[in-house]
């Protein structure tokens, strides 16, 4: 089948993507402060948080695969409002949720939900970042910049869903804060339907086989090695050893301590994402000058990649001679995870352009679908290191362990300029 042949405004159809994509990515921050918090409070360990997120991550891996096929042969639209309307079947179910289960059943059940959740998750990113690479203009520079503002803004927008969890948790309460959500999604996604242009492309082949998941392009595969890396590195800290390590330190262990904390913590995290959105915005401007050649760039991202590496020894350092808690020692986390968040963000920007720039247009959905599956590889491993780390070691290993995953994710990217 060829291609649909009503040809949608680029203007309009990314405008229309990037506010579904906001929306999803507002609920997806939300429920995993939601979550991390909730289950914090009621006594869970560092390695059962882990579990409540590593289906999340699992999934994603497998949709990635999948979606690629499934965008390939439905269409783009098809996928992305397939995970806008399975998010909000996530949300439904985690209401719920009884506290009177047992931990085991509490924990079964919120894996499988967030299993769901990372389906939603991940059908709606390929679908995004597929959309730009098709809309995006021709000229030097245009898809750099397409694509570092969808990216950007999305983790703006996630961030503030970090916070919209925390404070939702303290001011109206766990069920009621999901049953918000899932309304307010399920507006949204009528809204997208009735308003989406027509022609959304993505719809190539009829008869898209389901073979050939992993590209040709040995480009792809080693960039993709290196996102593992990288997003490993990040939830390795990220997920629960950071969270929980603050929630420690912010509250007294009474209910108002409590409320005071989650504001914290979310407020934190919020910052964070939402600073890191900032950069990757800006990313064009910071990696180099506008229409530089495809391998100035994929040099100047494995000088960034190299750069990021020695922020989480620092870190580990700090917190091992430290040895406890202290205002000094918080302060010196905060300002090195900002400063950890600004190269990061860089080199997640720079890899969000590679690998559409690297993509054939012919197959862009299986070969992003490819890098995504890698990049929930990454935050499934960090997701595990995280609880398992800080369980063993506390925050010193922690930060170790991230320090180890950037180092990997440089060493795979320097094998970019080898192809």
């Amino acid at each position: 089948m060829s291609p649909d042949p009503a040809t949608p405004d680029p203007i309009r159809a990314y405008a229309a993507v990037t506010a579904a994509y906001w929306a999803f990515m507002l609920s997806d921050g939300a429920l995993r402060m939601l979550v991390l918090l909730h289950f914090n409070q009621l006594g869970f360990t560092p390695v059962q948080l882990a579990w409540l997120f590593l289906l999340y991550e699992l999934a994603g891996m497998v949709t990635n695969l999948a979606a690629g096929w499934l965008a390939a042969r439905f269409g783009l639209a098809a996928t992305l409002y397939g995970g806008l309307a399975l998010q909000i079947g996530a949300l439904v179910a985690l209401a719920q949720l009884d506290p009177a289960w047992s931990i085991p059943a509490s924990v079964a059940f919120v894996m499988a939900v967030q299993g769901v959740s990372g389906v939603a998750k991940d059908l709606a990113k390929m679908s995004s970042k597929s959309a730009v690479k098709l809309l995006a203009p021709k000229e030097d520079g245009g898809l750099f910049r397409w694509v570092a503002l969808l990216t950007g803004s999305k983790n703006a927008v996630k961030g503030a869903g970090f916070f919209l969890g925390a404070a939702l948790l303290a001011l109206a309460g766990f069920q009621a804060a999901v049953w918000g959500m899932a309304t307010v999604l399920a507006i949204i996604l009528l809204a997208v339907v009735l308003f989406l242009p027509a022609g959304l492309p993505g719809r190539l082949k009829a008869d898209e086989a389901w073979g050939g998941w992993r590209s040709k392009d040995p480009r792809v595969n080693r960039l993709s090695l290196a996102r593992l890396f990288l997003f490993g590195a990040r939830d390795v800290w990220f997920v629960v050893g950071i969270p929980v390590y603050f929630q420690s330190i912010f509250s007294d262990g009474t209910a108002e301590g409590r409320r005071e904390a989650f504001f914290l913590v979310g407020g934190f995290m919020a910052l964070w994402i939402i600073a890191y959105g900032a950069v990757q915005a800006a990313a064009p401007r910071l990696i180099g000058p506008k229409g530089q050649s495809e391998e100035a760039t994929t040099r100047r991202a494995i000088l960034w990649a190299r750069a990021l590496v020695p922020i989480p020894f620092a870190l580990a350092l700090a917190a091992y001679l430290v040895g406890e808690a202290t205002a000094e020692l918080t302060l010196t986390l905060i300002a090195g995870l900002l400063a950890f968040g600004f190269v990061f963000a860089v080199n997640s920007s720079v890899h969000s352009y590679l690998i559409l720039a690297f993509g054939s247009a012919e197959r862009i959905t299986r070969d992003v679908g490819f890098y995504y599956m890698a990049n929930a590889a990454g935050r499934l491993i960090g997701t595990l290191l995280s609880g398992l780390s800080y369980q063993i070691g506390g925050l010193p290993l922690c930060l170790a362990t991230v320090g180890i995953m950037a180092a990997a994710s440089w060493l795979s990217a320097r094998r970019l300029v080898a192809v």
